[in-house]
């Protein structure tokens, strides 16, 4: 196996590796730094490589494997944070001050740790997590992130160093945040497995806050698979999350259901998309049939955009208001951001009472939707990923991918986005699985369904197009 077919592998294909004893946490380490280093820095995926920690618990984590001591899946493998989650001994930037740092650890990265990962960067994002609005994707200190795929499109927002490192292989995985789309539309745009996990699953204590009641941190990933097995380590009650749920979640993966699914189609959900998106969305469909009944449902016919809009602009307004009143919107490289937020401080209490009037709604026949089925799918996005120096803001219509995005948002409810295709010029293009609350194990075992029978997985980039061929077909007969 060359490094590159290393760096490439699940979290459980290494984690076989190391317990056979052919590859160790040390090596994985500086394997994945050098990675950082060479292909993910010039991507503008990285913030900050954490090379001293992350070879201490590397030390670490191979002295306690060799003594017998298993602390489960990930331990032992190296992973990125976005850029708005703490961590002890490296600056938290927010994608906007490179000097900003927290004493107090971020309760994901303690777990993590905890499960023997091993922390080896901190990841671009879009400043201020894009709560202050943004049109254009260098709106970040560390400029635009290339897409892997071809560096001059963009991986999509604001997880936007999260998704380039993952889709690069610069990490095994890594943690993103969610509040509109900021995981499943990076996702989309890279060719990587994006789980936004139930409302409440992870607890987001030392991560930024931009909207209480929709924030949400979750796995970046090779495959959905390794989703589960990175939502299973961080979850559980925490005291310093007052959302957190209680309950720790137990992933499927160890069996899996492969069979008997009931699908439910959204109605519309490729009117305008892009035909290649389309394309590979009816092959999914195609694939799915084999493994389940296929019904097409219509979504409650509801606001989502302008619920979403209105929760987000009072409560991002709210969370930084300190910001906005010392006049540091200045600081921000998005000009849009200089005054995007204003509108909260006329934004009624009705108004925002009202939508979440709405919202419960909502939730509630969302829920009773979803709750007949195993998922409801839609492609993840209706386009493929844009240039990395345009303006997206009038290039991602509203219908695409959208209401069942924004529908699963306000509900609370998990969506994983997995790899489904490529289009006829090498970029990836992505379905969404959506389900009823606490059903994760329905989505990813559907997801990781449709990948194997796919290939899908096979398929990555091999670099930015002009310096790095576009793609490598690692499996005979992997459909494009």
């Amino acid at each position: 196996m060359t490094d590159d077919e290393l760096a490439f592998c699940s979290i459980r294909e290494l984690g076989s590796l190391l317990r056979r004893h052919e590859t160790s946490p040390t090596a994985l380490t500086e394997l994945y730094l050098d990675r950082l280093e060479r292909i993910g820095t010039p991507l503008n995926a990285v913030t900050t490589i954490t090379a001293d920690t992350a070879r201490r618990e590397a030390a670490l984590a191979e002295a306690e494997l060799r003594s017998g001591l298993d602390r489960g899946p990930l331990h032992g493998i190296p992973y990125g944070l976005k850029d708005i989650v703490s961590a002890v001994g490296a600056p938290t930037t927010w994608g906007a001050f490179p000097d900003q740092e927290f004493a107090v650890e971020s309760t994901v990265a303690r777990r993590l740790r905890d499960a023997g990962a091993i922390l080896v960067a901190k990841l671009a994002t879009i400043e201020l997590a894009g709560g202050m609005g943004y049109d254009h994707p260098d709106a970040a200190i560390t400029g635009a992130p290339h897409n892997p795929w071809d560096t001059e499109r963009w991986t999509n927002g604001s997880s936007s160093g999260p998704g380039a490192a993952v889709g690069s292989a610069a990490v095994p995985f890594a943690i993103g945040s969610d509040t509109g789309g900021s995981i499943l539309l990076p996702a989309a745009f890279t060719g990587t497995a994006g789980l936004r996990a139930t409302y409440g699953r992870v607890s987001r204590a030392g991560a930024m806050t931009l909207c209480w009641t929709l924030d949400r941190l979750g796995p970046m990933c090779r495959c959905a698979d390794d989703c589960g097995l990175v939502l299973e380590a961080l979850t559980g009650a925490d005291p310093r999350d007052p959302a957190c749920l209680p309950d720790a979640y137990a992933y499927s993966g160890r069996a899996p259901r492969r069979q008997g699914f009931r699908f439910g189609l959204v109605e519309g959900c490729t009117e305008g998309a892009e035909p290649d998106v389309a394309r590979n969305f009816a092959r999914s469909l195609e694939a799915l049939g084999e493994i389940g009944t296929v019904s097409e449902v219509e979504l409650p016919d509801l606001p989502y955009d302008d619920v979403t809009s209105v929760i987000t602009g009072a409560e991002a307004y709210a969370a930084l208001d300190e910001f906005i009143a010392a006049g540091r919107t200045r600081e921000l490289t998005a000009v849009k951001a200089h005054g995007h937020r204003l509108a909260g401080a006329v934004l009624s209490a009705h108004d925002y009472l009202r939508a979440q009037r709405i919202r419960r709604l909502i939730t509630e026949q969302f829920g009773a939707l979803a709750g007949q089925y195993d998922a409801l799918l839609a492609p993840s996005l209706g386009v493929v990923a844009t240039g990395v120096a345009d303006r997206f803001e009038y290039m991602l219509p509203a219908a695409f991918g959208r209401p069942l995005n924004f529908a699963g948002v306000l509900a609370g409810s998990p969506t994983v986005s997995v790899l489904n295709g490529l289009d006829d010029d090498g970029l990836p293009t992505g379905i969404q699985f959506a389900g009823a609350r606490f059903r994760e194990n329905a989505i990813l075992d559907a997801a990781s369904t449709l990948e194997e029978l796919t290939g899908t997985t096979a398929l990555r980039p091999d670099g930015p197009r002009g310096t790095y061929p576009s793609l490598v077909r690692t499996t005979a007969g992997a459909d494009r």
